[in-house]
């Protein structure tokens, strides 16, 4: 079994503040609920997930309708002080799953799937990525980030599965890592300067990325590639938020 923490702190951003007046990205209006709703609903569903700590504005999350299993916690003023808060309310070292807010596709089989491809490989931090050829079959015309590598084009998950004990050694790398996540040349250049030739040529391949990450980390990771590509359809600009909406009013 599992704990998960979710990233709800986020405040909404320039482009989807024209469509909804919430003042945070988890509160924003999706079929009627807020989005960070959608979330917690997918882990509660999920076995192999026990408690799910949403770490955002206890105030306004509190008048959300959440799972039992929810346990909402003030977030920090940053990601990384948020993800620490996290860390510090598990109480203990077992791997934790982390999850943005802003994914609200996010479904039982998904997660499921992920945790049980982390389970065949013993490593401090999992991370998903999603074809371009499998998101385009299930969500056509979703414009998403792509890094082009020697093995296939993919975008990353917004899930990540993390070795709690890692988490300080590595918090001032990781934060730079996250801030650059959706700018493949940025990356690049926080891992290497021979990482941009061979990202440039196409000649980067995933084993070679794992590997820098783990170097500049110290720590050891696995890239787990996922059919699912609700792990990684986040809500940050106006098209996505028009494709989750259309997506729910289907399934209704």
């Amino acid at each position: 079994m599992y704990d998960a923490i979710i990233l709800a702190g986020g405040e909404n951003n320039e482009h989807l503040s024209r469509f909804s007046s919430q003042s945070y990205e988890a509160m924003i209006e999706i079929a009627g609920k807020p989005m960070v709703t959608f979330v917690a609903d997918a882990l509660a569903a999920t076995p192999q997930v026990e408690r799910i700590f949403i770490l955002g504005p206890v105030k306004q999350l509190a008048n959300c309708t959440f799972p039992e299993n929810v346990i909402l916690i003030e977030g920090g003023s940053t990601i990384i002080e948020t993800i620490q808060l996290g860390m510090n309310a598990l109480e203990h070292k077992r791997k934790v799953l982390v999850v943005t807010a802003d994914i609200p596709l996010l479904t039982p089989a998904a997660i499921d799937h992920f945790l049980n491809q982390c389970a065949e490989v013993e490593v401090d931090l999992y991370y998903p990525i999603v074809s371009k050829e499998i998101n385009n079959r299930h969500y056509p015309g979703n414009k998403r980030t792509y890094v082009r590598f020697k093995d296939g084009t993919y975008t990353g998950g917004n899930v990540f599965l993390v070795n709690p004990v890692i988490v300080p050694q590595c918090l001032s790398v990781a934060s730079e890592l996250i801030e650059n996540r959706k700018n493949p040349f940025k990356l690049c250049c926080l891992l290497g300067w021979g990482f941009v030739l061979s990202f440039l040529i196409g000649k980067l391949s995933l084993s070679k990325v794992k590997e820098r990450v783990a170097d500049l980390l110290g720590i050891t990771g696995a890239v787990i590639q996922s059919p699912y590509p609700e792990l990684g359809i986040d809500v940050d600009k106006p098209s996505d938020l028009e494709l989750v909406r259309t997506t729910f009013s289907f399934r209704i």
